[in-house]
Order: C-alpha cells, then structure tokens, then sequence
C-alpha cells in the first residue's frame, strides 16, 4: 500500500519539527509521477498536496474515488515517514475512504492530520477538497512502522 522505499529527502523532517516545504520534487517513475501529485509541505503531524482532476477521472468525468484514495495514502505516507524518522519506514495497513462529492476540474488540495503518533503505527484523516474548499473525501490511513530495510 504505501511508498516503503521513500528516498530519504521524501520526507525531511527539520530540526525544529516545522513543516518542510517540498514544492513539486516527485521521485520519477512512482505512481505520484503518473498521478501529477505535488507535495507542498510534510511534517509528523501533517502533510499537504494537491494533485490535478484531469487525467484521474473515471469514465464520467468525475475524480475517480481511487485517486482521491492515492493522494490520501500517499500524503499519510509521507507524514508516518517523517514521524518514523531516518531508520524506519511507514508502511500501510489500512485506508478507508468516503467519497461526498464529485470533482471535474481543477486541482483538489489534500491534508494529512496526525490522528495517533506511537512508536509502531501512526494513523493520519485526510481531507481531499475541491478548488472551492468543499470536502470530496474524508479518509484515514493506519501506518505500521518498520525498521529500514538495508539498502
């Protein structure tokens, strides 16, 4: 389910534990690539992107529910990565989703909220809103974290 070989700046964590702005750097080849995911800011307590309508739709024209699903696990994956720190990682183990309304154009904006930061799972709501401020998908996401695997 989530990025479990994160490059290690994916996810920087300041030292002062503010938000680290990413702006648009996407590792190639991942699925965020393909998705026009940008991350603007991950912290352990929150992460923030945005990812475009176009190009994620079902055959309607409307956002396609798994999309909002992947920027969902994707920005709860980054902020579990950041809470992990550098010699583990977040991966995965449950994500729900609620779909209350449709999108068909524009950029929908997604925000991880720390929910639960332990020492072996992190659980982050995300909210996924259209380019009016209203709510698509309310989602959460459960990370285990891992020890790091060695490269």
């Amino acid at each position: 389910m989530a990025d479990t070989d994160l490059p290690p700046a994916a996810a920087p964590t300041p030292a002062d534990g503010a938000a680290a702005p990413l702006g648009s750097h996407v590792p190639p080849g991942t699925l965020m690539e393909r998705m026009g995911i940008e991350i603007q800011e991950v912290s352990a307590e929150r992460a923030v992107g945005t990812m475009p309508v176009a190009g994620n739709v079902q055959p309607f024209g409307l956002l396609h529910g798994g999309a909002s699903a992947v920027l969902a696990e994707t920005l709860g994956s980054y902020a579990a990565n950041a809470h992990a720190g550098p010699d583990r990682r977040a991966v995965g183990i449950e994500l729900s989703c609620t779909h209350h309304r449709s999108a068909t154009e524009g950029v929908v904006t997604g925000t991880a909220t720390a929910v639960h930061l332990g020492g072996r799972v992190a659980t982050y709501d995300v909210v996924v809103s259209d380019p009016r401020g209203r709510r698509v998908c309310s989602a959460r996401l459960t990370c285990m974290l891992i020890d790091a695997r060695p490269a």
